[in-house]
């Protein structure tokens, strides 16, 4: 793709950045086929070709364009998932990631929203990332539920989408060591996370148990807190950045002090941002380096278990009467951010599960942060396709390594689901998820 920067722009990294990924992009069209938004609506400004086409029109424009005098784009980037099937699928390796994420930066510091989508966003930014405001606010929308029918339409969203019941907070999120009941093999740290601490706290629980039976002392750092990636998508780079160099402080404390071989992730999502770190900071010349040793060492529990060994899981088997069928949906933050496809289900094969896989397994569920609630209209369309072509498998549970995925899924259908975590550590002699 041409592209017009000035010499000017041309001495900004982001742009220098911008400039080279534009160019890759041979506008072959092969992302709009496995672009979700553009297979829902068929509008071409609604795919990966064209809104690369919007940013790089807006970027060369400068700010003006994304402010009140270019809406259209706006619109347009803000309906993108952040998905990233695109670049699955692009033969040129365009780094669309890179690229949107830029894009909304640019859009947050120059574009000025309707007020209540602003506080919005602001309410979300300012919430989600924090475990006990979350949990404060789960509560509140638990007492407003009845007169959810009654509200204006993203607070109904909200509303309707918390959990019926709220879970209490688990001790193994407290920062502290679980030690390996076996021969220790590693040591890893686990990234607590945030919402998902706060939606089903046994994932951790069922993280934690798996990990010691293999050989792992679990570590609970102290400092660590939300990855960033919903301020980050959100556009808010700035508020990202600070919670990214907060981990990373805190990583680098432990790995120089007492050392660690990995930090493990069990929310697909934040494992797609903590691989980032090393891309977020690089300018930074206090903690590029760091950042870059911590995205290293940052590993869906998959790639843990699989490093450990996928003999391991099968020696481990206990015998429950009936293992259900599974259905396993790959989360796109799994699948396309981090290009992990087959662990997972060779995992749950070793523990003796029948896994099945749904059709159209590239396309977004529709979670995707807080797009569920941004776009209700467009996710509600894919979470109801997704939940459709997983009952086709008629499997008896859904399995899925991301906590958003769970909630959008669990909001679309009646099937039970759990966390890849959670059956392998019932195989291997934890408790069974209360589905």
């Amino acid at each position: 793709m041409k592209t017009n920067f000035s010499e000017t722009q041309m001495n900004k990294p982001a742009i220098q950045i911008a400039n080279d990924i534009l160019r890759n992009c041979v506008h072959c069209g092969f992302c709009l086929a496995t672009c979700p938004t553009y297979v829902i609506l068929g509008n071409e400004l609604d795919s990966p070709r064209g809104r690369i086409y919007q940013i790089r029109d807006m970027l060369e424009q400068g700010p003006a364009a994304a402010g009140k005098k270019d809406k259209k784009i706006v619109k347009h980037i803000d309906r993108c998932l952040s998905c990233l099937s695109c670049m699955t699928t692009c033969p040129s390796g365009v780094d669309y990631m890179h690229l949107v994420d830029h894009a909304r930066a640019v859009i947050e510091k120059n574009h000025t929203r309707p007020l209540p989508e602003r506080m919005l966003r602001q309410l979300l930014a300012f919430v989600l990332p924090n475990s006990k405001l979350f949990r404060l606010s789960l509560i509140g929308a638990k007492l407003a539920r009845p007169l959810a029918r009654y509200m204006p339409g993203r607070l109904k969203v909200l509303v309707e989408m918390a959990p019926k019941n709220i879970p209490s907070p688990s001790p193994i999120d407290i920062p502290g060591i679980s030690k390996a009941l076996i021969k220790r093999k590693m040591r890893v740290g686990l990234m607590p996370g945030c919402a998902q601490k706060t939606l089903n706290p046994a994932i951790n629980e069922a993280t934690v148990r798996l990990l010691t039976r293999l050989g792992c002392d679990v570590v609970v750092v102290d400092g660590v807190g939300c990855c960033g990636a919903l301020v980050h998508h959100l556009g808010m780079e700035d508020k990202a950045l600070v919670q990214a160099r907060e981990n990373v402080r805190a990583w680098t404390n432990e790995i120089e002090s007492r050392g660690l071989d990995g930090i493990v992730i069990n929310a697909s999502g934040c494992g797609t941002t903590l691989k980032d770190y090393g891309h977020m900071l690089k300018e930074d010349p206090t903690w590029a380096e760091p950042a870059r040793k911590v995205s290293e060492l940052s590993k869906d529990v998959s790639e843990i278990i699989m490093e450990i060994g996928i003999d391991n899981i099968a020696s481990m088997l206990v015998d429950i009467i009936q293992k259900p069928s599974v259905a396993y949906h790959s989360a796109c933050s799994m699948q396309h951010g981090q290009k992990l496809i087959t662990q997972p289900i060779e995992l749950l094969k070793a523990a003796g599960f029948d896994v099945r896989e749904p059709s159209e397994p590239h396309l977004c569920c529709g979670s995707a942060g807080t797009y569920n609630i941004m776009q209700p209209e467009l996710a509600g369309q894919l979470g109801k396709r997704k939940v459709k072509n997983i009952s086709a498998t008629a499997a008896d549970i859904i399995a899925t390594g991301n906590i958003g995925c769970m909630v959008q899924l669990a909001g679309h259908g009646d099937m039970p689901i759990a966390h890849t975590v959670q059956l392998l550590d019932w195989a291997t002699g934890g408790p069974e998820p209360l589905l």
